[in-house]
């Protein structure tokens, strides 16, 4: 199948309210990158894919359509659109990405580059194919170290919109006992799928298509890399019950600005902010449910 490519660079602050207009069109979600500088810039590039089908020039003129009066109150470049075959796409991935390491222990490794890991480091092998996941991105880093911290042998961990797997991987990876990995995209759940298979943790890592409407029982780790405004539904939907007494809630894919509504919702359902990451732009909130909390949902 054929994809439209749609990118518009903006800058972070603006990136939110541009990822929110185009995810109603991408049923592969929406990804946000570093500018052509890098993420010290503070230009952010927000990429959709749409399928290339019989709807295909309704749906762009739809997407100008909804960017031109976004454009309105917020100043934007016009969109970028090509064309790009799903072939194409894994390719310009691949040309984009080498051996990453992160943290003390962790190695994202793609896999068609050679590596070869030193003793007590963490490899995870990926092939993101159409599904976001890379490890390059900041927020992605961010949830990764925060897994390496608070994974504990044996632990229950949730990944909301897993995407790759990359998340999931490296739980179950650095000893976590039962992994569940959800993710609403169907393209999604069959690339994570298959790198869990590569990386070995099919006994532990259960991918399935779903979301928090579809999560039963109670986790010690819950890992969410997302737009601000789905955390703040998520917070609203039960998130928090989700999580063992002690557990940890790591919520990221957040610009700053973004944070205080997020922080705010997760208090509010009786989570305790227990820590924050930050890099470039990006910033990553940690939850904590005392056990005090453990059945009120409510309050701070």
């Amino acid at each position: 199948m054929d994809w439209l490519e749609i990118s518009v660079e903006t800058t972070g602050e603006g990136a939110e309210a541009v990822a929110e207009v185009l995810s109603r069109f991408a049923p592969r979600g929406v990804a946000l990158e570093a500018g052509p500088e890098g993420f010290g810039s503070g230009l952010v590039v927000v990429r959709a894919y749409v399928p290339a089908d019989d709807q295909l020039s309704q749906t762009r003129r739809r997407v100008e359509e909804a960017l031109w009066h976004l454009g309105q109150i917020l100043p934007l470049p016009p969109p970028f659109f090509r064309i790009v075959a799903e072939t194409d796409w894994a390719e310009a991935w691949k040309q984009r990405l080498a051996v990453l390491h992160v943290g003390r222990r962790l190695v994202i490794r793609p896999s068609w580059l050679p590596y070869t890991p030193a003793e007590g480091e963490v490899l995870v092998e990926l092939d993101p194919g159409m599904a976001f996941g890379t490890g390059t991105h900041p927020t992605t880093q961010m949830c990764l170290l925060a897994l390496e911290d608070f994974v504990r042998p044996g632990a229950r961990v949730l990944d909301l919109g897993t995407g790759s797997g990359i998340l999931a991987i490296a739980a179950a990876k650095l000893g976590a006992g039962r992994v569940l990995a959800l993710d609403t995209d169907p393209q999604a759940v069959s690339v994570a799928r298959e790198n869990v298979y590569r990386n070995g943790v099919a006994d532990r890592v259960r991918v399935a298509e779903g979301s928090l409407a579809q999560t039963v029982g109670r986790f010690d780790v819950v890992v969410v890399n997302i737009l601000a405004r789905v955390l703040v539904e998520m917070a609203e939907q039960g998130l928090s019950r989700r999580l063992k007494p002690e557990g940890r809630l790591v919520v990221a894919g957040l610009l700053k600005g973004q944070e205080e509504e997020v922080w705010d919702a997760f208090q509010r359902a009786g989570l305790t902010i227990a820590g924050r990451r930050e890099v470039e732009d990006w910033v990553a909130l940690e939850f904590v449910r005392k056990s005090a909390n453990e059945d009120s949902g409510l309050g701070r």
